[in-house]
């Protein structure tokens, strides 16, 4: 069989540099890449600078690649408000697939969205979340992306598409508006340089909410899975790790990898409390020789304190991916520190 070539939307960020990682030992697929910043890991892929908001770059610099089978599109622009985020990310879509569909051998299309898609950012909401659940008010860019791509390919027979709503990703990445595995590592290292025991720092309440959460390696699997199974084609699927914990059952399992005791929970303002802590992580990194990431490559604590504040179970039903044909479930208790040892293995965190 012909070798697949993956476009990666967005490489660079949780999800997209996952999926590099995972396919770069996988023989039958090549790898082109997308992202503004310059790779910062080892790899056989094709980088390529695109911006997506410029229609004729996107046009002048992805006809060189005809050979494209799969986009996986990762990409996100944040902007001020949610009704602001939805012409921007639409439209950077629209410009991708208006310079692809026509020079590429394209078979699938798939969308990276989550469980904002129900409005978890705007308080309770039916708990387990499935696909076909009543779009919450207002709309936001996932339900826009979607919509417009279903729409393209009603115009046309060539190709499907599929959407991955994720929870809570777990995983590495630089520059990423949501993060939540670095903004816990990089607390929890930055308190115990200091000499603190672990303290979880969110709402009380959140504390004891069922959660659930995804490794970025399995998602990564779970991409490509959902992108090449037919049972799979033209729908979008929740994914997690496909078990449900509590924070305060985990968390100890985070003290006990950094080698910490823990302490009574304590709601802090994060994003305050870390504001002056740039110096201390660059002192971190010189003496731990860590690479040299500032710290606010790496972290964005506006977003963490969102996330362990947001005090509501959430959870998503995986029935309907797991009627599709997907069986692969990891312990989440058990993995929680696989990601925490490789950002240590790699030398990002002490």
């Amino acid at each position: 069989m012909a070798n697949q070539t993956a476009l990666i939307v967005g490489a660079l960020g949780v999800t997209g540099r996952a999926l590099v990682e995972h396919l770069e030992d996988k023989p039958d697929w090549d790898i082109v890449a997308l992202s503004r910043r310059a790779p910062d890991l080892p790899t056989r892929a094709t980088f390529l600078s695109v911006d997506l908001t410029d229609a004729a770059d996107c046009r002048a610099k992805l006809a060189e690649h005809p050979e494209i089978t799969h986009v996986f599109y990762t990409a996100y622009s944040q902007q001020a408000s949610v009704a602001a985020e939805i012409p921007v990310n639409v439209g950077m879509l629209a410009n991708l697939m208006d310079a692809i569909e026509k020079t590429a051998s394209l078979q699938h299309v798939q969308l990276m969205h989550g469980a904002k898609w129900y409005g978890t950012y705007l308080g309770s909401y039916k708990t387990p979340a499935r696909e076909d659940d009543p779009r919450p008010l207002p709309a936001n860019f996932y339900h826009a992306q979607q919509d417009w791509l279903v729409e393209r390919h009603a115009a046309q027979s060539t190709w499907s598409w599929s959407a991955m709503r994720p929870h809570g990703v777990w995983g590495f990445s630089t520059g990423s508006a949501m993060n939540l595995m670095t903004g816990i590592a990089c607390y929890a290292a930055i308190s115990k340089q200091l000499g603190l025991p672990l303290r979880w720092p969110g709402s009380a309440g959140f504390f004891d909410r069922l959660y659930q959460f995804i490794d970025v390696d399995l998602l990564a699997e779970a991409m490509v899975w959902t992108a090449t199974t037919p049972t799979a084609a033209n729908e979008a699927f929740n994914i997690t790790n496909g078990d449900l914990f509590r924070w305060r059952q985990v968390w100890p399992r985070v003290a006990e990898f950094f080698e910490m005791e823990v302490a009574e929970p304590q709601t802090i303002p994060v994003a305050a409390t870390m504001a002056d802590k740039g110096e201390l992580w660059d002192r971190m990194v010189a003496e731990h020789g860590l690479k040299p990431y500032a710290l606010d490559e790496i972290v964005n604590w506006a977003y963490l304190d969102m996330a362990l504040n947001n005090d509501i179970d959430q959870m998503s039903s995986l029935t309907k991916i797991f009627k599709a044909g997907w069986t692969n479930v990891w312990d989440s208790e058990d993995t929680i520190t696989r990601q925490l040892q490789k950002l240590r293995d790699n030398k990002i965190i002490p």
